[in-house]
């Protein structure tokens, strides 16, 4: 009893399981490219109403729809265009009072006859905003209500009774993205743009932070004269903690570079190694790097220099004015 199995995994059933998620992917795939292929002048008029808009695109819905909205609203906001979410179902309880006859209200309903939509139009007639529709039945009660509609239909839903849906709601989120990604290319927001309003996590590091930004400069730069003892080098190396130093001179422009790897060397190969100084040691290092260089970038410079190295000078205009270390830049939050 204790030897038998408690499930045995069914082969045939599995590949059952393979089948039904490629067909569902296929399937919506080839509703994707089905309203690619029907993009009509509608949706470039769309663009250039929002374009237009001197106040906000209010995204509306309610339910699967709502959802879409609220992905939506975001994906302008970060993109350049103003942006936010208006339940239906609250609007007319008070919220109606957040849209402005500057505003574009985008309402998301499949079917065209969501209740808490269509007795909205006139409401948003009355204040003055303009309406477009993005919907699967054109000839619905909200879509004799709207200024403009966006036809987003589906021949059928993924779901195999049809019901749930599911090709539709890719197919309206789908048409959102393209909306909004054409309006922030014709607005020209760049990367840079994007990192203004990204500013936290990984990618607004990669797109904000500079090595400036990272590098130790002040006290924390280990700069020593040539002259300097070996013995004084090593409490210097020591006391910055970065495990190298910058030997620059009078103007401090770089004239070498001592690592910790030259500095074990040193001990290791000479007879006397307390009686040299820090020009005996140093190396005339070819990794050095700017200031206003991206993170990312340097990140990228360590990555790809021919031998392993943990620091690099940071020079601007021929000075020394930082120290990159390799550690630090890795606990900056670009990867």
């Amino acid at each position: 009893m204790g030897s038998e199995p408690l499930w045995e995994y069914d082969h045939g059933g599995a590949d059952l399981k393979h089948a039904g998620l490629e067909r569902v992917l296929r399937e919506e795939g080839a509703a994707l490219n089905a309203l690619a292929g029907r993009l009509d002048e509608r949706f470039d008029q769309a663009v250039d109403w929002i374009l237009a808009c001197g106040g906000r695109v209010v995204t509306c819905g309610v339910g699967k729809s709502g959802h879409i909205g609220q992905k939506t609203a975001a994906t302008f906001a970060s993109t350049g265009t103003p942006s936010f979410f208006l339940h239906a179902a609250e609007a007319v309880h008070g919220d109606l009072g957040m849209v402005t006859d500057r505003d574009i209200v985008l309402a998301l309903t499949y079917s065209g006859e969501t209740d808490e939509i269509v007795r909205l139009f006139p409401s948003f007639r009355e204040i003055g905003a303009k309406t477009i529709l993005m919907t699967g039945r054109t000839g619905s009660s909200a879509a004799r209500e709207a200024d403009l509609v966006l036809d987003v239909s589906v021949e059928k839903e993924a779901c195999p009774n049809n019901l749930a849906p599911t090709t539709s709601t890719t197919a309206m989120i789908a048409a959102c993205d393209a909306v909004a990604v054409a309006v922030m290319e014709a607005r020209n927001f760049g990367a840079e743009d994007f990192a203004r309003f990204h500013p936290a996590g990984a990618l607004g590091k990669r797109l904000l932070l500079r090595v400036a930004d990272v590098m130790r400069s002040g006290d924390e730069l280990p700069l020593v004269d040539r002259s300097l003892s070996v013995l004084d080098l090593m409490k210097v190396v020591t006391r910055s903690g970065a495990g190298c130093a910058c030997v620059t001179n009078e103007n401090q422009e770089l004239v070498g570079f001592i690592s910790d790897g030259d500095l074990r060397r040193w001990f290791v190969n000479s007879a006397q190694p307390l009686e040299g100084s820090a020009g005996d040691l140093m190396n005339q290092t070819k990794a050095i790097i700017e200031p206003s260089l991206l993170a990312i970038e340097a990140l990228e410079v360590f990555q790809n220099y021919p031998v392993k190295i943990g620091e690099m000078p940071v020079v601007e205009n021929g000075r020394v004015v930082g120290l990159l270390v390799l550690k630090d830049l890795l606990r900056s939050g670009i990867v």
